[in-house]
């Protein structure tokens, strides 16, 4: 087995393995290979009773504990168990009746408990306003109902291993488009869906032209009205450039690579775009780690290509299996995936590959590099599948398939998608699917405020090869983001070792173009952009996609996000201030406690005895939480040290959001224990009870001021009472420093990638 990293281990032992009643680790990293591998090797015995079982499962081992290939979360966490839920995403249909949207609510919580993904189109549900024949009422359209959908998805993924994830997608041809494509303006509501318009051929072309469009009734096909295309993708790119939501979504291109189109059509993806799937099927992922596909030659690297076709091989009997022992959460599901069997093999590490070949990312031979790669793995794949077909049969819809017109009989109706691989390329020590490295090196704050830099491990290797590594060099380069201002560092080297914000959006997007040729399905990326990007650079990578033949894609502009409050680098000093207050977003100082509170107080049953909340708030918004606890005792220190810690939160403009949700969920044994048999005790732990308690009194902290529940948390921090073109002159950060977004769990650097935001020091990630 090869050497996992100090936080490869942090991530395995915090998200993966396993555990007992009591929450002690029962579980090696080595252990939890084994018990993938052998739980995933027993589909052989299905087709052949004298299957050696034994060498397959060494060969699953293997790839797995060498680090050369890793499956989705779902299948790590949960092969070998009871729950045997292995898939990482499903598509569930959204019809128009009340009943049909309340049987898929249910259904998204089965699947959001045995830890998958959902993607859902909502084109389905009749627009806003529209009559409601059944109760003479009127409709309330697609928008309301995300919201039912987002609340269930809160209240499933409370305490769970991996969060509950959901793309929503809606047509830009609906009548209610323009409030979707508004719809999470507010960050603070629909906060569990990524979100992407579908847009047509049709309404592009428009787009294009400036022509307008024609909105179609869902329930009778009817024209509805006509919009400006242009206006509308202009709206898209303003959202999109203001928070990174929302996503595009080409439907005629997913279609267009459909396989069963007798079957059904394309509507929606999973969490993060990648795999277009019919109503109830899932998809299996797993991704291959170029950065072990590699041999040294004369003092040089080069790709391994023997290497990687063996892994390729391994990878699609493995994912192949992974279909044939899961535990679907629905019979229609099990159905459904079975009859497409599609897999999705990916890869990771590319950045690293190109560091290694020595490759600039940006440019054209990094642009070769991915072409040449994905197509080997592609046609490797597509041959393995065709080579399973021949011992197990091809997938049960091929006779009506278009493989079928094709004469190229497959186990699998596709092969391959490439996924973002947040948590598992953390495992493997590899940069994440096919985006170019966040950074080389940051600084961690540890226990005695010293400041420690983390190296990318190779990059580190090269600096001191090449003799220009020195502590105070690597906290140098955390400062500036990149090499490409820093003189110590040869031109060389430079123009190697760029990361993220050093690729110009056109190159970002012609990676992705490149490896979507070669991709049965689709590419999860993210356009990352400069806090200084404009909207008609927005506009023009969203065009430059729809040209180069991309199926989706989404931005993100750095800082974009009113969450994120932490800065590398100074922070642009304004005219009468503190230089050395200033100079620094994370040295806030709490504003005062208030002369006068209002609040409440509810006493709540923990397993310790009684817990008293009181939380207390004035016109800003909540500013203080007291928690003391009974005479039966428990830890009353350590609920005084989460007060004081919230209410100095609070009071330093942290969003009482964020503090919720981070509080709700969490577990004490104590609790859980007592709660098996005193029905009177209703929460998990004393972190919880406080979650809950500040949840209710938020709500009547909105109530007296006049306001719905889930509106934006401008009383938390005042300075969103600010207008929006107010905002650049208090926040626009000095060249080269950027706003960063902190990790809700442990607060360090959160990256936004393949669609996704993922911290790649604990292993959190918004898409589950």
């Amino acid at each position: 087995m090869n050497k996992l990293s100090d936080n490869a281990v942090k991530v395995l032992e915090r998200r993966y393995l396993s555990r007992d009643e009591n929450g002690n680790l029962i579980e090696t990293p080595d252990e939890l290979f084994m018990r993938v591998a052998k739980h995933i090797a027993s589909a052989d015995k299905i087709f052949d009773e004298n299957a050696d079982i034994e060498k397959t499962e060494k060969e699953f081992y293997t790839l797995m504990s060498d680090l050369k290939f890793m499956p989705n979360s779902p299948t790590l966490m949960n092969a070998g168990k009871r729950l045997g839920q292995l898939s990482a995403c499903f598509v569930l249909p959204i019809g128009d009746s009340m009943t049909e949207i309340f049987e898929t609510i249910k259904n998204t919580a089965l699947i959001h408990q045995s830890g998958g993904g959902t993607g859902f189109s909502f084109s389905r549900i009749r627009p806003a306003g529209s009559a409601v024949r059944s109760t003479g009422g009127v409709a309330s359209g697609p928008i309301t109902f995300m919201s039912v959908f987002d609340a269930a998805t809160e209240a499933v993924k409370q305490g769970g291993t991996r969060r509950g994830a959901n793309m929503g997608i809606l047509r830009v041809d609906h009548p209610d488009i323009l409030d979707f494509i508004k719809c999470k303006s507010d960050e603070h509501v629909i906060n569990n869906f990524n979100i992407s318009v579908g847009l047509t051929e049709k309404f592009m072309e428009a787009a294009i032209k400036g022509e307008d469009y024609e909105l179609i009734d869902p329930r009778d096909k009817h024209v509805a009205g006509k919009l400006n295309a242009k206006k509308v993708f202009d709206i898209i790119v303003d959202g999109a450039w203001r928070n990174g939501e929302p996503g595009i979504i080409f439907l005629d291109r997913l279609n267009k690579d459909n396989v069963v189109p007798t079957v059904g059509e394309f509507e929606a993806t999973n969490p993060c775009g990648e795999q277009p799937l019919l109503p109830y099927e899932s998809c299996n992922l797993g991704s291959i780690n170029l950065q072990r596909m590699v041999k040294l030659n004369a003092d040089k690297y080069e790709i391994d290509y023997d290497e990687l076709g063996k892994t390729v091989d391994s990878a699609v009997h493995f994912l192949d299996n992974v279909i044939e022992v899961n535990k679907y959460p629905l019979e229609e599901i099990s159905k459904t995936t079975r009859a497409t069997r599609k897999i999705g093999l990916g890869i990771m590490g590319f950045a690293d590959l190109l560091y290694r070949l020595r490759i600039s990312y940006n440019s054209e031979e990094g642009i070769e590099t991915a072409n040449n790669v994905m197509k080997f793995i592609n046609d490797r794949a597509h041959e393995a599948s065709r080579n399973l077909a021949k011992t197990r049969g091809t997938f049960p819809l091929y006779e009506e398939s278009t493989l079928k017109a094709a004469n190229n009989p497959m186990r699998n109706a596709t092969c391959t998608t490439i996924a973002p691989t947040g948590t598992i390329s953390i495992i493997c020590g590899a940069s994440s699917g096919i985006e170019p490295l966040f950074a080389l090196s940051f600084v961690r704050n540890v226990m005695d405020n010293d400041e420690l830099p983390q190296v990318e491990p190779y990059f580190e290797e090269v600096a001191k090869k090449e003799g220009f590594y020195s502590p105070e060099l690597m906290r140098k380069i955390a400062k500036e983001g990149t090499l490409q201002h820093i003189d110590e560092v040869p031109e060389h080297i430079k123009k190697v070792f760029v990361t993220a914000h050093d690729v110009t959006p056109k190159y970002h997007i012609r990676m992705q173009s490149a490896f979507q040729r070669h991709t049965d399905n689709a590419v999860s990326k993210t356009v990352n952009f400069a806090n200084s990007a404009t909207k008609e650079d927005v506009a023009n990578v969203f065009m430059l996609a729809y040209k180069l033949g991309c199926k989706g894609v989404t931005i993100y502009r750095d800082g974009s996000r009113q969450e994120q409050v932490l800065y590398v680098g100074e922070k642009k000093v304004e005219k009468g201030q503190n230089e050395q207050q200033s100079s620094f977003v994370n040295a806030v100082i709490p504003r005062p406690r208030p002369e006068i509170t209002r609040g409440m107080t509810e006493k709540v049953q923990i397993g310790c005895g009684n817990l008293y909340v009181t939380v207390n708030y004035d016109e800003l918004g909540i500013c203080e939480v007291f928690a003391n606890l009974g005479r039966a005792g428990g830890c009353p220190s350590q609920s005084e040290a989460t007060s004081r810690l919230i209410s100095t939160a609070l009071r330093a403009g942290m969003s009482v959001y964020s503090i919720i949700e981070q509080l709700k969920g969490i577990r004490c044994h104590s609790t859980l224990r007592q709660r098996a048999t005193n029905k009177n005790i209703k929460v998990l732990s004393c972190p919880d009870a406080i979650g809950r308690v500040l949840e209710k009194a938020l709500k009547l902290w909105q109530e007296e001021k006049g306001k719905g529940f889930g509106n934006s948390d401008t009383h938390i921090e005042p300075i969103n009472n600010i207008h929006d073109d107010e905002i650049s002159d208090i926040v626009e950060p000095i060249a080269k420093s950027e706003v960063r977004t902190p990790c809700p769990e442990c607060g360090n650097e959160m990256e936004h990638e393949g669609g996704c935001t993922i911290c790649r020091s604990c292993g959190y990630s918004k898409c589950g």
